[in-house]
């Protein structure tokens, strides 16, 4: 094959694999959400363990740093962040993204909540998000204080990220602060 036919095939594909999403299958609502330690832009780690029974979690799974979908999403989380600390609830965004790559995402879009990053994929599996080009897909997880998944969303829009999250928290029955 041509290199440049060779090349436009891969970016094809890689760009089909950061607009599609799939439904997380092997996890469904009532099951217990996979224990995960991860490092944030903040330089914590995080784990869902710290969350059992003081509050619920929700994880918003994005395909990759610095691209327009997930810009979109961020700055929806940072401009109307506010609707979801309405909520007894922790959120934050994941990634594949090496740390410095998130860390870098975060500052440019002034990101007011943990970004963490699953270089070595191992959570992302767990979570049954890796798409087909081995980066995350778009897929947002409320877990409930007793670690179990109350939702699996992956019919996200970046746009309205905050929004909605805040309205399935309210229709969870999450209650509030």
């Amino acid at each position: 094959m041509k290199p440049c036919l060779k090349n436009l095939l891969l970016g094809a594909t890689i760009a089909l694999g950061l607009c599609t999403t799939v439904q997380a299958s092997d996890l469904k609502v009532g099951d217990k959400a996979p224990e995960f330690r991860l490092q944030a832009t903040d330089g914590k780690f995080y784990q869902s363990s710290d969350y059992l029974g003081k509050q619920a979690l929700v994880l918003a799974w994005y395909p990759m740093a610095n691209t327009r979908g997930c810009t979109i999403e961020c700055k929806s989380l940072v401009e109307k962040g506010s609707l979801i600390r309405e909520y007894n609830v922790s959120y934050m965004m994941a990634s594949v993204d090496e740390l410095e790559d998130n860390q870098k995402f975060a500052t440019e879009q002034k990101a007011d909540f943990p970004m963490l990053s699953d270089p070595t994929k191992e959570t992302a599996k767990a979570y049954d998000v890796l798409n087909m080009v081995g980066v995350a897909s778009r897929v947002t997880f409320y877990i409930g204080k007793d670690g179990k998944i109350l939702k699996i969303d992956d019919d996200i829009s970046p746009k309205t990220a905050a929004e909605d999250i805040a309205t399935t928290l309210a229709s969870l029955g999450v209650e509030k602060k």
